[in-house]
């Protein structure tokens, strides 16, 4: 039986038990395949043997779940018991109020979060759609999906490689940026000796996904589907969900200390209720209303929807953020582990040093160096299609006026020596015609033009010693700056007949000039990062590029890399060794970093209390992307693979807008407190009422209704607290270091503005003028206030009065806690004009609820008297200046953060750990 068909019987290897980088006759043998390739019927049986060559799809049922966790959130499960208590105690209106904002909170956070990952979905349509391979003896097409172990394809220049392969015969070149981070195509050659350190630097292996920039060959397929390096990858990514964010954990022990106070107060209420005279049923009932009473309703709504406005703030910046708590997370951020390729840099290769045949430096390439690689090359300048690094050196040549155009370059081209992975060079027989000779260097006739490695072009030159030896060591200098550097050389030929290559490219050529080129940084990545230096936060760069380019690029954007880590050297690195690290001061390098390393320093930061951010745009960097706290994909050059297993997309590529998301992150989250301090500030006045009648005997009436907190909760405090979450940053927001992950909401100095100055002042006036309003009618302590009653109506001016009297502290309130620590008028009383509108809302709809005449029935409210209004209006500036002088004695004379750094990056990273 012919090789091409192996017998049923044999059972091929799989993947897990191949090794691909053995010699090509024991792989052929283990894989029960041939040179000849595979026959159709037992390319049909190992199909069904091993399944198709595709990646596994998740199923995307499960939403009805993703919409029941907006339902059992700690603050949604508060709001539903207490709509449960409020129709038990008789208040349905309530209790379907408390419904609806419960219903529509939900409803809102599903459509913004259940965006569901597509990464394996879109890792799928990297494999292409068919392939050619032999089949039977001849060479045939077949869907991609249908490739088996033992198959061989051909692969030739623009191919996308459809399967993890060894080369069987030929040498490519090969773009796995999106795979390995390397922005340089890498060369593949079936002739090499393999020494490689990591299967994806081997030089006899190509992955699935993989694209083919130059070259032909023939491969055998090794591994199928899931088998595959991005098979493996689409593994990792959707290895585990995502946490939850630090706000999320901090809203969840918010929404514990709300439930602890509200059940407190409602079970401490019921024998101070029996004591002031009420029955057990009737002071159970007023408890459940009191208990209902101080759940803050508009809490969880006001958090999402600040998060939206994040999130809009975001999106106008140039970043999409899918999930609504990731732009919190982003503010949390201490660490940002970045790719280099395309996010560091701009993507493409340039020129960025040029030397003359002499190895000497020169400002722009010379007319014949110019023409030289101009004429070397197979890329089209005009459409930008070709090899990146030709797309370069063509930029070049045009820039110092050569022509590039491919029509010129085919016109006059004789000979083609199509670059050689194996000779690492390329070389071209081209005429040159008069109006091309005028520069000096230059003369019309036949020359042939060789562009290649330095070590091996630069022996085949005549140089001399002293020369050669400078030459070199302007090689060695230009690659220890992290340079790709090429050797341009060229030779005259006057015979008829074109040369073979061997004579082409032998000794005797004419050394023009030394070309180093570099994916340079982004211009505004150095700020960004001076900026996160400010901000406390390390950036450690984590690429699958080689890490002398990748610290140059480091260097260049403002990084301060103490060391460079290699990928054999992180693997063989023992976890404590690799915490040990991490925790040292200054900034690293991670190169030729495989996927799993990337996840694995992602999981060491965080085990160490880190929130770490993620940027990357390849395939090889989903899983990283997808498990990290904040995973930041790039919008414009990014793979979609990435984009998809991202939080978070930067439509513009830049840098800076990851900068830009941690502040808009610290806003959100410092806004946040400040609208919880906002909500809490109004629980004593609201309380205190309550504990005044009960620990009275009920000599005091009632000073507050439940239906009044009700107004309050619901109605006055709701559209102030929704503008606090709107509220631009205060001044000095990017010179903190990042809080860490334990940082609360709520922690003691917001309780003691909240209930020890604000709310205590709040109540203090609120019972005072209620008390005032009592007193003025002829009330003393026990008199009968009840329905029917001589000072019945007095009463409920009494009531209206207190009511009255916290909404004017709201106001104060609300402007207090517009900052933390800066003075009000430093970021300006009239600045937020969104709070303005909802003071003025707040106002009405006070005003409707004392004076309209359906609302006093609901509400119990009556109209105040002219002196009772009068006293109402200083109360603002009352309560917010006690605070505001309680933060001025605790003001730094500098109006600084405390914790920010002060020395540069080393000081703030070391802030930021400490």
């Amino acid at each position: 039986m012919s090789g091409a068909t192996p017998r049923a019987a044999d059972v091929p290897a799989t993947a897990e038990d191949t090794d691909p980088r053995e010699p090509v006759e024991v792989l052929l043998r283990d894989l029960r395949s041939s040179r000849a390739g595979l026959g159709s019927a037992e390319a049909a049986r190992r199909l069904d043997r091993y399944g198709p060559n595709l990646l596994e799809q998740r199923s995307n049922r499960d939403w009805p779940r993703a919409l029941l966790r907006q339902f059992t959130h700690p603050l949604a499960l508060l709001l539903l018991a207490a709509a449960v208590l409020a129709f038990v105690s008789g208040t349905r209106e309530l209790a379907w109020a408390i419904l609806a904002v419960v219903a529509l909170n939900a409803v809102f956070a599903f459509v913004q979060e259940t965006q569901a990952s597509k990464a394996v979905e879109a890792l799928g349509r990297y494999l292409p759609p068919r392939s050619r391979v032999r089949r039977d003896g001849t060479v045939v097409e077949v869907a991609a999906g249908d490739l088996v172990p033992g198959d061989v394809v051909l692969l030739a220049e623009g191919d996308r490689v459809p399967a993890d392969a060894r080369l069987l015969s030929g040498a490519l070149q090969v773009d796995a940026a999106a795979l390995t981070g390397e922005s340089v195509p890498v060369d593949r050659d079936a002739a090499v000796s393999d020494t490689a350190d990591r299967k994806l630097d081997s030089p006899v292996l190509v992955f699935s996904g993989t694209a083919c920039v130059a070259g032909t060959a023939e491969a055998v397929v090794h591994a199928t589907g899931r088998h595959t390096e991005i098979g493996r990858i689409a593994a990792l990514t959707g290895r585990r969900g995502p946490d939850e964010s630090p706000l999320e954990r901090q809203v969840r022990r918010v929404a514990y200390l709300i439930a602890a106070v509200a059940v407190g107060v409602g079970i401490a209420f019921l024998p101070l209720g029996v004591v002031a005279g009420l029955s057990w049923t009737e002071a159970a009932i007023f408890a459940v209303g009191l208990l209902v009473a101080n759940v803050p309703e508009g809490l969880l709504p006001t958090i999402t929807l600040a998060l939206a406005g994040g999130v809009r703030a975001m999106a106008r910046r140039g970043a999409l953020v899918k999930r609504l708590s990731a732009v919190e997370t982003l503010g949390s951020t201490t660490v940002i582990c970045t790719d280099k390729t395309g996010t560091l840099t701009v993507g493409r290769m340039t020129v960025q040093d040029v030397r003359d045949g002499a190895g000497n430096p020169v400002a722009v390439a010379g007319s014949a160096l110019a023409v030289a690689v101009a004429r070397c090359a197979t890329a089209d300048a005009a459409t930008g299609t070709g090899d990146p690094t030709e797309l370069a050196l063509l930029a070049m040549a045009a820039d110092v006026g050569a022509d590039v155009r491919v029509d010129t370059r085919d016109r006059d081209r004789r000979t083609l020596f199509a670059f050689d992975a194996r000779r690492r060079t390329m070389a071209t027989l081209d005429d040159l015609h008069g109006d091309e000779v005028r520069d000096e260097g230059l003369a019309v006739g036949s020359w042939i033009h060789v562009k290649g490695a330095p070590e091996v072009l630069i022996p085949r030159c005549s140089l001399g010693l002293g020369r050669t030896a400078a030459v070199e060591a302007a090689v060695d200098e230009m690659a220890g700056r992290g340079l790709r550097v090429l050797a341009v050389a060229r030779r005259e030929w006057t015979a008829d007949s074109a040369p073979a290559r061997d004579v082409a490219e032998g000794p005797g050529l004419e050394l023009l000039g030394l070309v180093g080129l570099l994916d340079p940084p982004r211009p505004e990545v150095g700020p960004a990062v001076a900026a996160c230096h400010s901000a406390g936060i390390r950036v450690h760069v984590v690429t699958g590029d080689n890490g002398r380019t990748a610290a140059e690029i480091a260097r260049r954007v403002g990084l301060h890399p103490d060391r460079v880590v290699e990928g054999d050297e992180l693997d063989a690195m023992p976890d404590p060794e690799l915490h040990r690290v991490l925790a040292e001061t200054g900034e690293i390098v991670f190169s030729r970093a495989a996927p799993e390393a990337k996840l694995r320093i992602a999981d060491a930061l965080r085990a160490d209390g880190q929130t770490v951010a993620m940027t990357g745009d390849g395939v090889n960097d989903a899983p990283a992307l997808h498990h990290s706290d904040i995973g930041v994909a790039m919008g414009r050059e990014g793979t979609e693979v990435a984009r998809e297993a991202a939080t978070m997309i930067l439509t513009d590529d830049n840098f800076a807008t990851v900068v830009a998301g941690v502040g808009e992150g610290r806003r959100v989250f410092d806004n946040v407190r400040k609208f919880v301090l906002y909500i809490f500030a109004h629980a004593i006045p609201e309380v205190v009422p309550f504990l005044v009648f009960a620990l009275s005997g009920g000599l005091v009436p009632l000073p507050l209704t439940v239906l009044q907190i009700l107004a309050v909760d619901l109605g006055t405090e709701t559209l102030p607290a929704l503008a606090l979450g709107r509220e631009k940053a205060e001044p000095g927001l990017m010179d903190r270091p990042p809080r860490s992950r334990g940082h609360a909401v709520i922690d003691r100095r917001m309780l003691l503005r909240a209930w020890g100055i604000m709310g205590v002042v709040s109540a203090a006036l609120g019972l005072g003028l209620f008390l005032l309003v009592l007193y003025r009618a002829g009330w003393t302590p026990g008199t009968d206030t009840g329905p029917g009653a001589a000072l019945h109506e007095a009463y409920l001016q009494a009531t209206t009065a207190s009511f009255a009297a916290i909404v004017a502290c709201q106001i104060g309130t609300a402007f207090a806690a517009r900052t933390d620590r800066t003075s009000l008028w430093r970021i300006g009383v009239l600045s937020n004009r969104l709070l303005l509108a909802g003071i003025a809302f707040e106002i009405v709809f006070a005003a409707a609820v004392i004076y309209l005449p359906p609302l006093q029935a609901v509400f119990g409210t009556a109209a105040l008297p002219s002196w009772a209004l009068l006293l109402l209006l200083p109360m603002p500036v009352i309560v917010w200046g006690v605070d505001e002088a309680y933060r001025w004695a605790g003001r730094r004379p500098d109006d600084a953060w405390p914790e920010a750094a002060s020395s540069g990056p080393r000081a703030a990273a070391d802030s930021a750990r400490r």
